[in-house]
Parts: C-alpha cells; structure tokens; sequence
C-alpha cells in the first residue's frame, strides 16, 4: 500500500468516524434508523413464517419479493448506523443553510433504490398485468431514486437541486399513471382487485410523503431539522414497507387460489396461453 493510499484509507476512516460519533449524538437521528433495524428483524422473521406454507410459483414470487423489502432495509439502515452511507455536505450559495455542512443519511436513497421496485413487482404480479407495463413502473421507480440521490448529493449549484428534484418527481408521477390508471383494471380481470386497491391506496398516500419530506428538510427548504426528517422518512418506510407487505402477504396466503389462478401470464396480460 503506498503513501498516499494510506492516507487517503485514514481520511476515509476519520470521516466515518466524525459521522458515526454525530448520528449518536443526534438522538432523533440514531433512533430513527435503529427503530428501523429492529422492525426489519422481526419482520424477515414473521414473513418467514407467514411464507411457509406457500406453494404456487405466482404466490412464491410474490413471497420473495415482499421478502426482499426488509431484507433491502435491514442492510442499507445498518449502512445508515455505521456512517458507511451518511456523509457531510456543504450546501450551496442560494439554500436555507448556504455554507453549512450538513449531514446527508444518503444511504436512504439506496434502500429505496433497491426495495421500492419489490414493492412494485410484488403489485404488479399480484394485478397479474403485462410484462411491458411491469418493466415501465419498476424503471420509472429506478430513475425516481435515482435522482433523488443526485438532487440530494449536488452541492455545486443550488438550483441543480431543485431540477433534479423535479426530474425525480416527473418519473414519479409516471409511476402513478401505472398504479392509479393501467393496474387496477388488470387487477379487477386477475381478482384481487380489493386488496390491491387497499395497497394501491397505501402505497399512492404514503410515497407522496417522500418528495414533501425532502422538500422540507435540510435537502430543500430545511424547515424541518435533519432527525426530524429522517424519523419522517423511517416512518413512511415502516408503514410503506413492513405494513404493506404483512398486509400483502397475509392476504395472498390466504387466497393462493386466488393467485395461482391468475396465472403466470406476464408478458400476456392476463391472457391464457395458446395450445399448441
């Protein structure tokens, strides 16, 4: 290792550790996040157990994916915890806090990045709808998050701020087209259209919640201090995450039939294949 690699290594271990001894001494921060960690153990548990009788591909993947969202939480909120993931950034001429160095718990952005399009896939397939529309609403999710990261990260120019935000926002309200416009007639065809529309309606309220929050916090307006904001965000995770998918699994465990009958027709939109 030369000179200046352990340099670089030390000023690394030195920021994590400045970060790591601020989150612990932000209480409304550093309990946000191990609230966080806690729930997503005993959720992995209990859906463990709530999966284990299911049988048909179509309800297993379903399973897998709501599996997949506490198993994304738990991973990225230990990032949060260990300052692997939050950093200090210096916000720019024409913000709130211009000139202050801010802590930025960014790591959020990438369990949203990697749960949320579980939770669209796990809709999607519960809607029995087409491949084509499942790969819109999970893409527009990803570029959502996306840049979000990037709206929350520049500190070069104020107003890059706002526009990547508004970016963020736009793929967002694709998003919405798909679950408020073209799933809940594939959902009514498929036979889950009550519960979907209770998620629908969960999962529609709550994502609203994200871009409000930004645009309060310290990354936009900063009427709201970063603990309140990250307690903000860790309690739409919860009830956007953990609820939603106990709500969703219960219910697809307890009408498999349901769900296996639907078919395995993405790509065919519900529709029976052929004989040949």
């Amino acid at each position: 290792m030369t000179a200046a690699s352990t340099t670089a290594t030390t000023m690394l271990q030195a920021t994590q550790a400045d970060v790591l001894q601020e989150i612990q001494s932000n209480f409304l921060l550093n309990s946000s996040i191990w609230v966080n960690i806690a729930l997503a153990g005993v959720v992995i548990l209990l859906f463990v157990a709530m999966g284990r009788d299911i049988e048909s591909p179509r309800a297993k993947l379903i399973w897998v994916a709501t599996m997949l969202v506490p198993l994304v939480s738990i991973s990225s909120y230990a990032g949060l915890a260990s300052g692997l993931t939050v950093g200090f950034l210096q916000m720019p001429p024409g913000h709130a806090l211009a000139g202050q160095e801010v802590l930025s718990p960014w790591g959020r952005y990438l369990t949203w990045t990697f749960s949320t399009p579980m939770i669209l896939l796990a809709l999607g397939l519960l809607a029995d709808t087409d491949i084509a529309s499942l790969f819109t609403a999970i893409t527009m999710d990803i570029g959502m998050c996306v840049t979000g990261l990037a709206a929350a990260l520049i500190t070069s120019s104020h107003l890059l701020r706002w526009v990547f935000y508004g970016i963020s926002c736009a793929f967002f309200v694709a998003v919405l087209y798909v679950l408020l416009v073209q799933w809940p007639a594939d959902a009514e065809a498929a036979g889950t259209s009550e519960i979907f529309g209770t998620l629908k309606i969960l999962t529609v309220v709550l994502w609203l919640g994200y871009p409000i929050l930004w645009a309060l916090g310290s990354e936009g307006v900063a009427l709201l201090s970063v603990g309140v904001t990250s307690w903000g965000y860790s309690g739409l995770d919860i009830l956007a995450k953990y609820v939603f998918a106990f709500l969703l699994l219960r219910w697809v465990a307890a009408n498999e039939g349901t769900v296996s009958g639907s078919g395995m027709s993405i790509g065919s939109g519900g529709a029976a294949p052929a004989d040949d």
